[in-house]
């Protein structure tokens, strides 16, 4: 409720002074839909499996129509929500097969922005990493999985920005989100596992890596980041109440 309310006072707020947003504004609308649609996913706010309409969906982001209506057709096109004619929208339910067949493709495009990132980062880049690694080590112990999935997003755009090639922001946030949201779905509702420690620390690895511009490091520390989110796989594809990945899967004996 507090983030809805904070969503329509910059709605509000943001104006060209006739109650108009200014076109400026209104960009800045549509990747704030984004985020915010982006965050409930992650978060499985809106669960994998969920039928819903586009004024539901206005009314859980405080945004309006055209804002909304943007974001949703570019989650479409990251397979994120699947939109039904005349019937709605659907949050593409969690394929866990295929979501560990694209770890193999995010391996071989993080080894390509990492490298980019680590040889371009200018000493802003590399101060704001410094700045994340010491948080990350101050606050190892008591971070929440909300506040390091915060976290984790700065990095990803860090790390972006610092790569220098816009192209790349397209095509990794996708893959960015799908394996946030499955990192969420491990460490919140798998047994045993709320221990953030493991993936923390193969952050920092790449955090130091990119501070100080060691290529080949920070090349190793992407793969063995994607290695330990391969390992999640292993243990939720037997371990995991399917409804996590699809809410429409009737439950077992009405339990």
């Amino acid at each position: 409720m507090a983030r809805r309310k904070r969503a329509l006072e910059v709605v509000r707020n943001e104006d060209d002074g006739g109650g108009r947003p200014s076109r400026s504004n209104r960009l800045n609308f549509f990747e704030l839909a984004y985020q915010r649609i982006e965050e409930l996913l992650v978060h499985c706010e809106l669960k994998p499996g969920q039928f819903l309409t586009m004024l539901e969906l206005q009314q859980i982001t405080g945004f309006g129509r055209t804002p909304v209506h943007h974001a949703v057709n570019r989650l479409s096109a990251d397979t994120l929500i699947i939109i039904r004619p005349r019937h709605g929208l659907h949050i593409a339910p969690i394929d866990l097969a295929r979501e560990r067949m694209l770890l193999a493709l995010r391996r071989d495009m993080e080894r390509f922005v990492i490298r980019l990132a680590a040889d371009r980062a200018s000493l802003s880049h590399r101060n704001q990493a410094l700045h994340i690694e010491r948080l990350l080590r101050e606050r190892r112990a008591s971070l929440t999985l909300d506040e390091f999935n915060s976290l984790d997003r700065r990095i990803d755009a860090l790390v972006l920005e610092a790569a220098g090639e816009p192209f790349l922001v397209h095509t990794l946030r996708p893959l960015h989100t799908l394996y946030r949201r499955i990192g969420y779905i491990h460490h919140r509702f798998m047994p045993g596992q709320a221990d953030l420690s493991g993936t923390i620390d193969h952050h920092l690895a790449i955090l130091a890596a990119v501070a100080n511009r060691r290529v080949e490091d920070a090349v190793k520390a992407s793969d063995a980041l994607i290695d330990y989110m391969g390992e999640m796989f292993t243990g939720m594809e037997a371990g995991i109440d399917p409804r996590l990945l699809d809410c429409s899967i009737e439950p077992l004996l009405g339990a």
